[in-house]
């Protein structure tokens, strides 16, 4: 039987290092649309909903014809928002995938790879999170990713890991802001206390690892990265004019 696969894209208003950056707008369009749109592309999603915290990106979202669902203002990240989406809907599906808001360049080729590999793997990963080899090894907005030998994570940190000891390397695995769940592993993320080391790196997927979650990381070609500082929306604009996912939805 076909798996049933839904996306959420979890958005809040008041981002501290840019300010209602979901409502930053490239070429007419707000960033958190950008997403939704690119995100429609995808051939895997069955649905497609935008969760936000706050009326005015709901109001928004409803002006592109987005699905969107008002989130309390109360959750510290983006899981705990889409796991109170996926209650508030009441239907069942075999995959939620979280796609952050704040990432304009998303690839729907990404979106549906990620799929595709928790598809494989769906016995053994109750999370699926894929990683893009990057440079910036001491940009602290980044977060690195370290695996075993069967590629399941063991750590994430904002630090520069594995730390560079006998031998310097070239890159690093960087988290990509696309999130395969089960929805028991979802639940069991959201009914959870913020962890402790979660608390310390603000990284929500080390409160995964640490309650005992496995996490299958997958390896990916591209350069998608979140808009975290305004250096990074000025980036995307630049970029955007020319990519290939932007002519089929802009206006």
């Amino acid at each position: 039987m076909k798996k049933k696969i839904i996306g959420f894209i979890p958005t809040r208003l008041n981002s501290s290092r840019l300010p209602n950056k979901a409502l930053l707008e490239i070429d007419k369009i707000p960033l958190v649309i950008h997403t939704y749109k690119r995100a429609k592309l995808s051939k895997k999603l069955d649905e497609l909903i935008i969760c936000c915290d706050d009326k005015k990106i709901y109001d928004v979202a409803k002006r592109f014809k987005a699905k969107a669902i008002l989130t309390s203002k109360n959750h510290t990240n983006g899981t705990e928002r889409i796991a109170e989406a996926y209650k508030k809907i009441n239907k069942k599906y075999d995959i939620i995938v979280d796609i952050q808001g704040d990432e304009p360049l998303i690839s729907p080729f990404h979106i549906d790879k990620v799929i595709e590999e928790h598809m494989k793997f769906f016995s053994s990963a109750d999370i699926v999170l894929p990683t893009l080899l990057t440079s910036k090894k001491n940009n602290t907005n980044l977060v690195k990713v370290v695996c075993d030998t069967k590629n399941f994570v063991l750590y994430l940190s904002r630090a520069s890991i594995p730390f560079e000891f006998n031998n310097t390397i070239k890159n690093v695995k960087k988290h990509l802001s696309i999130i395969s769940f089960k929805p028991k592993a979802l639940e069991i993320f959201a009914k959870s206390k913020k962890t402790y080391l979660e608390s310390i790196e603000d990284i929500e997927l080390l409160r995964a690892l640490e309650l005992g979650l496995k996490i299958k990381s997958i390896n990916l070609k591209g350069d998608s990265f979140s808009v975290d500082v305004h250096e990074d929306f000025v980036r995307a604009s630049k970029i955007l004019s020319s990519d290939k996912y932007y002519k089929l939805y802009k206006i």
